[in-house]
């Protein structure tokens, strides 16, 4: 248990480091959003510029006439071509604003998994700890357990050593009560002058 648990601080520690780097990546992308945000803000910019010099062209081949009718064209396809820059600019600019919010979700998460894997970090090496100290604990009660085994086994011996001596004596009771016996008997049997 303490092996598995020490492969899943690991693997925690990888999931840690990887929720890192995606906060990275996803703080250098919103540097290129905002970079690219910079650049479309000149964009417009430029459109908006562009379209001017078109109506200021548009008023110069009205002011030439005749002769400026073929400017007048042009200044109006400058002008549709400002129109289209503008729009475009502003689709691109709501599509990075899009992408800049997803980052900052993106970032967001990253950071919540950071937290979680900083929590489950915490709550891995408690359980580690816990672990260690229960297999310290098993150790020390099969330490008891074979004490006690040692104990029974030297009971055993003792009880059995009783048990030879117990017969040994009620052998010899036995003994000396048949010899007392027979003393009697004996003794019974002879009689004594009384001189």
């Amino acid at each position: 248990m303490a092996d598995l648990g020490q492969t899943v601080k690991k693997s925690v520690f990888s999931g840690q480091e990887l929720a890192k780097q995606t906060a990275t990546s996803m703080d250098e992308i919103n540097a290129k959003v905002a970079a690219i945000s910079e650049a479309i803000n000149i964009i417009d910019q430029i459109a908006f510029q562009t379209n001017i010099l078109s109506l200021n062209a548009a008023v110069e081949a009205a002011t030439a006439g005749e002769a400026g009718k073929g400017f007048a064209v042009v200044a109006q396809e400058v002008r549709n071509l400002a129109t289209r820059s503008a729009d475009a600019a502003k689709e691109i600019k709501n599509l990075v604003e899009d992408a800049n919010q997803k980052a900052n979700e993106g970032k967001n998460i990253s950071d919540s998994m950071i937290s979680g894997y900083e929590t489950l970090n915490t709550h891995i090496s408690e359980t580690i700890h816990l672990i260690e100290n229960v297999s310290s604990a098993s150790k020390e009660q099969m330490l008891g357990i074979e004490q006690i085994n040692d104990a029974v086994s030297m009971l055993d011996r003792v009880t059995q050593e009783n048990a030879n001596e117990a017969n040994n004596t009620t052998k010899i009771a036995n003994d000396v009560e048949l010899l007392a016996h027979n003393l009697v008997d004996e003794a019974n049997s002879k009689k004594f002058n009384q001189e």
